[in-house]
């Protein structure tokens, strides 16, 4: 894995490469680079090859905002944040997201897409929050967003202090099994081991947050049924 991004960085780099000295900085065959090579094609970089003498290669000359060097999570993290736009239905400046995110898609292999396809179903979007609770809502810390962040990717379990509406903190300890948004309010559906039911805690309210290293299966839909009604959205 290391190879291939010091590989891709150097595709980035410079404008044309020849395989015979790509094999020799990075210490492998011609014929192992030219695997490489076929493998960063699998993930959606646009490599040309020159079939004559020297076998030179170079990303398409087209390629464009292509050559942002995303993280496999910051990916996500962009397409998760363009079907959330899509779902809100803001007609405005959102022509191109459907062609973006076909492109962010295309860049995955089909065993990351699964993933994120699996990603996606577990992000809900529901009705805009009440200007009651606009008023009283806030920005989550950074180290609870990140936290949150990771444990809803990976299925982890996280400890968190959460503070209840009548400002009591509790310690709880929960699976963070869908996140809801209610614009501009992020929500988490969890199952929350102190009630030993599952419970819709606002992001916001989450005071510290700290994964456990412990994962979880994610539990059958059925367990949440009641939460998807309108009435069991707010805790």
């Amino acid at each position: 894995m290391q190879r291939l991004e010091r590989l891709t960085a150097q595709l980035k780099a410079e404008p044309f490469c020849v395989i015979k000295d790509l094999a020799k900085t990075h210490g492998v065959s011609e014929r192992t680079l030219t695997r490489d090579l076929a493998l960063l094609r699998e993930q959606g970089l646009p490599i040309e090859t020159d079939r004559g003498r020297g076998g030179g290669v170079r990303l398409d000359r087209r390629w464009g905002v292509g050559r942002l060097n995303l993280a496999y999570a910051e990916a996500v993290d962009l397409l998760i944040g363009i079907e959330v736009a899509q779902q809100l239905g803001s007609p405005i400046f959102l022509a191109s997201l459907d062609a973006v995110r076909r492109q962010l898609i295309a860049s995955f292999s089909p065993e990351k897409r699964e993933r994120v396809e699996a990603l996606k179903s577990r992000i809900l979007v529901g009705v805009t929050s009440s200007t009651f609770v606009q008023a009283s809502a806030s920005l989550p810390p950074d180290p609870v967003v990140k936290a949150l962040h990771q444990a809803f990717i990976d299925k982890e379990v996280l400890d968190i202090c959460y503070q209840r509406e009548d400002l009591m903190v509790t310690e709880r300890r929960i699976e963070p099994h869908y996140l809801l948004l209610k614009y501009p309010v992020w929500y988490v559906i969890a199952f929350d081991h102190l009630r030993g039911e599952p419970r819709t805690l606002r992001c916001d309210r989450i005071r510290e947050a700290r994964l456990t290293g412990a994962r979880f299966t994610l539990r059958p839909k059925s367990q949440f049924e009641h939460i998807w009604t309108e009435g069991g959205l707010l805790a």
